[in-house]
C-alpha cells in the first residue's frame, strides 16, 4: 500500500507527468510531439521520460515514446481517479441534500452530469435549465413533490398545442399548491384537458423531483426546508434506466387527476 501511494503522489505532484502519461496512453508520440500537447521543457520531459521508464510504464520504439501495458492501467486509473474526484468537488455543497436512498444508480454516473446552482445573479438557473430542456423536448416524462408554475405554463401552452407528449405523477401536495391559486389551477386544468397530456397523484407521495426529457433526465435538488440548491441533468444510459423505471413504478402506484378536483377545490 506505501508504494502504490508513493505511486500516486509521483504523479499527482505534476500535472506535466499526468499529461505526458495520459497522452502517451493514447498513442506513441516523440519528444517534440510531447512537448507541444503538454507545454513541458524538453528538460522536463527528459526527466519524466526516465521516471517513467524507470517504472517501466513507458518504452521507447522507433525514434518515440509510448505507453507499457501497465503504463496504460495507471493512466486509466489515474483519470478516474481524478473524475471522481472532480465529481466529488461538484457535488460537496449539495450532497447533503441529494435523496440518496432513492437514487438507484451510482453517483458515479454523474462524471459527465451538468450541474446547475442558483447565483446571486442567476437565482432560478436550475429552474431554467429544466425549462430549456423541456422546451426543446418532444416527450416529457415528470414525477416530483412539487410543480413549479414557469413549468407548468410552458408544458400546458405546448401540451394543448400538441406540441409535446407529457405525462406526470405528482405528490398530492403538489396538486393542492397549484389548484390553491386562480391561474396555476387554469394551467393545471389546461394541461389536464389536453389530448397528449395526463397527470397522474401517488397518494403515497413522490419523494424526488425529476423529469425525462426525451432522452435527458433532470433532477431538482432542495434542502429540507424546500430551497431549490442545485439542479443535474444527464444523459447517461444508468441514470435513464433509473429515472424511466422509477416513473413506471410511480405511474402505476398513482391514479388519474380528477379534472373537477382541479375544477371546483374545497
Amino acid at each position: 500500500m506505501d508504494a502504490a501511494l508513493e505511486d500516486v503522489e509521483f504523479l499527482a505532484l505534476s500535472a506535466n507527468r499526468v499529461a505526458v502519461l495520459r497522452s502517451l496512453a493514447e498513442g506513441p508520440r516523440s519528444r517534440s510531439e510531447l512537448a507541444d500537447e503538454t507545454g513541458a521543457s524538453q528538460a522536463t520531459l527528459g526527466r519524466i521520460l526516465a521516471d517513467f521508464e524507470e517504472r517501466s510504464w513507458v518504452r521507447r520504439t522507433d525514434g518515440a515514446y509510448e505507453a507499457t501495458a501497465t503504463g496504460e492501467l495507471v493512466a486509466d486509473a489515474f483519470a478516474d481517479l481524478l473524475e471522481a474526484l472532480e465529481l466529488e468537488r461538484d457535488l460537496r455543497d449539495i450532497v447533503a441534500y441529494l435523496p440518496t436512498e432513492e437514487l438507484g444508480f451510482d453517483l458515479a454516473r454523474l462524471t459527465d452530469a451538468t450541474i446547475t446552482v442558483p447565483t446571486e445573479t442567476r437565482p432560478s438557473a436550475p429552474v431554467q435549465r429544466l425549462l430549456d430542456l423541456e422546451r426543446a423536448a418532444d416527450e416529457v416524462r415528470a414525477f416530483s413533490h412539487a410543480f413549479n408554475e414557469g413549468t407548468l405554463s410552458l408544458l400546458a401552452g405546448r401540451a394543448a398545442a400538441g406540441e409535446v407528449r407529457f405525462r406526470g405523477v405528482f405528490s398530492p401536495e403538489a396538486v393542492d399548491a397549484l389548484t390553491s391559486e386562480e391561474g396555476l389551477r387554469r394551467d393545471l386544468l389546461s394541461l389536464v384537458d389536453a389530448d397528449s397530456a395526463a397527470v397522474r397523484v401517488r397518494p403515497a407521495g413522490v419523494p424526488v423531483a425529476g423529469t425525462v426529457a426525451d432522452g435527458r433526465v433532470h433532477l431538482l435538488v432542495r434542502d429540507d426546508s424546500g430551497v431549490l440548491r442545485a439542479a443535474i441533468d444527464t444523459d447517461d444510459a444508468a441514470v435513464r434506466e433509473w429515472a424511466e423505471d422509477a416513473f413506471e413504478r410511480y405511474w402505476t402506484e398513482a391514479t388519474p387527476l380528477d379534472r373537477e378536483t382541479v375544477a371546483s377545490p374545497e
